[in-house]
């Protein structure tokens, strides 16, 4: 049996969650991919609240830093400030080359911070690369929902 992982992605743009999925499935492993297109829905979903109530904890969660209402540094506290979502690592994959977005987003407890190439060939590697690091390099908690 394959073992399949769970991602969370935190992307406002259709086109870049549409291309990251795209991506995934096209890649070596099982992945079950969820899409929030806002702050308040990965909160939401992270939490366990409303629609989300019977959401898996996601091994992953890719996250964009610009976001519609709550953005990725709200969305990362509220996750690295909860003891029981804190352990999931949090990837932030984000256009912004900023040294104050870097800086504070480690500073909030973020795992790695990744720049989104702006083509495709190298989004896509981007992609598999951080797929294959969580998901082959990294011994990832794997608490009881």
């Amino acid at each position: 049996m394959t073992e399949s992982f769970r991602i969370l992605l935190v992307e406002d743009n259709p086109a870049d969650a549409d291309l990251t999925r795209e991506i995934l499935q096209s890649g070596p492993r099982a992945i079950e991919l969820t899409v929030a297109a806002t702050g308040t829905e990965a909160v939401d979903y992270m939490h366990k609240r409303g629609r989300f109530a019977s959401a898996p904890t996601p091994d992953l969660v890719l996250l964009d830093l610009n976001l519609p209402g709550i953005d990725g540094r709200g969305v990362l506290t509220e996750i690295k400030h909860h003891p029981e979502l804190r352990r999931v690592p949090v990837s932030i994959l984000t256009s912004s080359l900023s040294e104050k977005d870097v800086a504070q987003s480690y500073d909030l407890g973020a795992n790695c911070y990744v720049v989104k190439p702006l083509d495709f060939k190298g989004f896509q590697a981007i992609v598999w690369e951080l797929e294959n690091f969580w998901f082959s390099i990294v011994k990832l908690p794997r608490g009881e929902e």
